[in-house]
C-alpha cells in the first residue's frame, strides 16, 4: 500500500491517490434499503442506526456488511513545541502512556474489549520529538511523506471498521496550529485547554499557536505543507491511515479534537476524501464541534468526553455494531407473520 516517494516532490503519490479514490457503492445501499422495507418496524424508525447500516454498506462494497475484524489504532508522537510550556504534563508520559496500553490498563483497553474490536499501538519516534513549530517546521518534507505513508501501512491487515486513536503530549496545541491555519481567525478561536492546562497555561499555548501560524504564514496554501509545519508525527500517519483506508474500502470513525486535524488537512485538498468517515463523538475540547461542522460529520455521540486515546470512536462501535445487528437479525414481516403497511 506505500506508495512510491521517488516522485519529483515527496507528497506527489498521495496526490495522484487523491486524485483515484474509490466512491461509494451505490448498488450495496440499495441492496441494504430493500432488506430495510421488508423489517417488521416502519421505514426509518431506527434513524441513524440505519444510515449506519448503509455507511458500511457503502464503503465496504458489501450487500450485506460486516464487523467481524473492527480494529483501534492509535498513533503516538511526541512534540517539540511542549517545551513552550503548553502542557502540564513532561513529554515523557507518553512512553508511560504506551505502557499502560500494552498492560490493558487504558481506558480505551476496556472500551475495546466490550465491543470485540482489536487495538494497535504505534509508537513514532517518541526520542525525537518534532521541532518546535514555533521556530521551525515541524518535519522536513521527505520525513513527513515517509510517516504519512508508514500510516498508509499500519492498517495493513483486513479490518472492516477503522477507529483511529491518538496519543501525544502537547498535540492539542498542533491540532489547534493546524485549524488555524485552515480555517483562519484568531488563534484563541481554536485552542482549549487541552489536559487541563490552567488559565497562565492557557495563554502560553494560544500564544504558541499564534507565533507559529505567524512564522510559517507564507506557506500554508498548501495543506500537506500546513501538515509537515505545524502537524506531528501522528497526525501524518493517521492522514495516511484515512488514505489506506479509502483506497482499501474500510470505513473509518474519527475520534476527537486531535484525529481531526488529520482528516481535516485532507478534507482541504478534496472534501470528498474522507466520505468514508463518520465523527465517532463531539469532544468536550475548544472548538471541536465547529471543526465537526467545517468537516460536515455530525457526530455519533456527544458524551463530554476528552480522552483522546481513539476512546470516542472505540465507544462508537457499539453503536455500529447495534445496528448491523438490527439489520440482519430483525424478522421481516412475512418471517414474522406480521402484515406490512398497505401499499
Amino acid at each position: 500500500m506505500q506508495p512510491k516517494l521517488a516522485a519529483e516532490h515527496p507528497f506527489d503519490a498521495f496526490r495522484a491517490l487523491l486524485a483515484q479514490l474509490p466512491p461509494a457503492s451505490a448498488s450495496a445501499v440499495a441492496a441494504v434499503r430493500a432488506r430495510d422495507a421488508q423489517l417488521t418496524k416502519p421505514p426509518g424508525a431506527l434513524g441513524r442506526l440505519e444510515e449506519l447500516v448503509e455507511w458500511l454498506a457503502a464503503w465496504q462494497d458489501k450487500a450485506e456488511p460486516t464487523l467481524d475484524r473492527p480494529t483501534v489504532v492509535v498513533f503516538a508522537a511526541n512534540h517539540g513545541v511542549v517545551a513552550q510550556g503548553v502542557s502540564p504534563y513532561p513529554a515523557s508520559v507518553t512512553a508511560q502512556m504506551l505502557k499502560n496500553f500494552s498492560s490493558g490498563g487504558g481506558a480505551v483497553n476496556q472500551i475495546c474489549a466490550i465491543h470485540g474490536a482489536g487495538l494497535k499501538v504505534f509508537e513514532l519516534a517518541l526520542d525525537l520529538p518534532t521541532r518546535d513549530i514555533t521556530e521551525a517546521p515541524a518535519m522536513e518534507a521527505r520525513e513527513c511523506a515517509a510517516t504519512i505513508a508508514f500510516g498508509m501501512e499500519a492498517i495493513a491487515g483486513g479490518a472492516d471498521l477503522l477507529a483511529l486513536g491518538e496519543m501525544g503530549i502537547g498535540n492539542t496545541t498542533i491540532a489547534a496550529a493546524v485549524y488555524h491555519a485552515l480555517y483562519g481567525g484568531e488563534a484563541a478561536d481554536w485552542v482549549g485547554r487541552g489536559t487541563g492546562v490552567d488559565d497562565e497555561g492557557l495563554r502560553r499555548k494560544t500564544d504558541a499557536v499564534f507565533r507559529a501560524v505567524a512564522l510559517h504564514k507564507e506557506h500554508l496554501d498548501d495543506p500537506f505543507e500546513v501538515l509537515r509545519r505545524l502537524g506531528g508525527r501522528e497526525i501524518a500517519a493517521m492522514a495516511g491511515a484515512i488514505l489506506a483506508a479509502r483506497m482499501e474500502r474500510t470505513p473509518v470513525l474519527l475520534d476527537g479534537y486531535v484525529v481531526c486535524a488529520a482528516a481535516a488537512i485532507l478534507h482541504a485538498i478534496d472534501p470528498a476524501s474522507i466520505d468514508h468517515c463518520l465523527a465517532g463523538h463531539v469532544s468536550a475540547e475548544g472548538a471541536h464541534a465547529e471543526i465537526l461542522r467545517k468537516l460536515g460529520k455530525k457526530p455519533l455521540l456527544d458524551l463530554g468526553m476528552r480522552l483522546g486515546e481513539g476512546s470516542g470512536a472505540a465507544l462508537a462501535i457499539g453503536l455500529v455494531r447495534a445496528a448491523l445487528a438490527c439489520h440482519n437479525d430483525m424478522a421481516t414481516f412475512a418471517a414474522a407473520g406480521v402484515d406490512n403497511k398497505a401499499d
